[in-house]
């Protein structure tokens, strides 16, 4: 049995400590990976903040790319070898017998267990997931910097692939940040005209950089007007209660506003908005395995990269709290350094 070390919040509102766990032995279809990088997402800020009601100590971290060292008899005939580099994201393990898994969806598993509810996550020496959801990181893609991929990469690329985006299609980003700043760079890879909203001048040469072609205010919504009947997709990448009914109304026929961020306050929707111009409203967690070597496929050839600054593991406090304060440009990856 071997022991992974990692860093845990304690207490509510704790400062992170230095903990050692014992990992339970090696199932079948079960991969032990040593971490190398982690990813530090605002949903790891939400579970050490108790948004999620999860018991203590809390090891969080779901942006892993590490090294694999040690393979179930299953696994080892997946595809998958010692000293390979892969990642892991929100899942780590699907049931594979389930509607959804049968269909092709693992990640919308009735049965799904995620890397840190309920279990040790990336803030670690090494973790373990079913051979699933350990996914070899292409050539072309620089594994230190890639665990954001597995989080915030999936989650803007699905709707991309999900609802059939073409490459004539016009597609709205609001928010650029974590999230934003890779659902920019994959629309504008994909061939879409892309018009990113964003609430920081500051940020408006970097954004043309990233593949925008357009820049609006999300503040000033005399912006919006000549904007109406638009967009075939809206991405919503933040947490801020917005002007719903104008955005809406900046989606062409059949256009879908999507969200991927997560607005605390409830989003009132008139049907009769949607109902003459036939527009839907959507959401998705991440995506499916399948969409995983696609996504990847996709930023190697298109040389996507998230933007990150590096923290070593041992410096996590700071780490969180850089990334509070907003200062993060765009994502924060910790280096194991145990």
């Amino acid at each position: 049995m071997h022991k992974a070390n990692a860093w845990a919040q304690m207490e509510p509102k704790g400062k992170l400590q230095p903990y050692t766990y014992d990992l339970a032995p090696l199932q079948s279809e079960e991969v032990e990976v040593e971490i190398d990088n982690c990813g530090l997402c605002h949903t790891d800020l939400s579970a050490l903040n108790g948004d999620f009601g999860l018991p203590y100590p809390i090891v969080a971290g779901h942006e892993i790319t590490g090294r694999i060292v040690a393979l179930g008899d299953v696994a080892n005939e997946k595809g998958l070898s010692v000293g390979q580099t892969v990642g892991i994201g929100w899942n780590k393990e699907s049931c594979g017998h389930c509607d959804p898994c049968l269909a092709g969806d693992p990640h919308l598993c009735v049965n799904l267990k995620t890397t840190i509810l309920g279990s040790n996550g990336g803030f670690a020496s090494r973790i373990k997931a079913h051979w699933l959801w350990v996914i070899p990181v292409p050539e072309g893609i620089n594994a230190a910097d890639a665990g954001p991929l597995f989080c915030a990469g999936i989650t803007v690329f699905y709707p991309l692939l999900e609802y059939g985006l073409k490459p004539t299609d016009k597609i709205a980003v609001f928010g650029i940040g974590g999230l934003g700043h890779l659902a920019v760079q994959f629309a504008h890879a994909w061939g879409a005209e892309v018009t990113a909203f964003s609430s920081s001048k500051s940020k408006h040469d970097e954004t043309l950089k990233l593949g925008a072609d357009h820049i609006v205010s999300s503040r000033d919504t005399t912006e919006w007007e000549s904007l109406k009947g638009k967009f075939d997709l809206i991405i919503v990448t933040v947490s801020a209660s917005l002007d719903w009914d104008k955005i809406i109304s900046m989606l062409a026929p059949k256009g879908r506003l999507h969200f991927v961020g997560i607005p605390y306050d409830a989003i009132p929707v008139s049907v009769f908005s949607l109902l003459i111009p036939q527009i839907s409203v959507s959401a998705s967690p991440a995506g499916s395995r399948s969409a995983f070597n696609k996504m990847l496929r996709f930023a190697a050839r298109h040389k996507i990269r998230a933007m990150v600054e590096h923290f070593p593991m041992s410096r996590i406090n700071e780490a969180i709290e850089h990334l509070e304060s907003g200062k993060a440009n765009y994502r924060v990856v910790l280096d194991a350094d145990f």
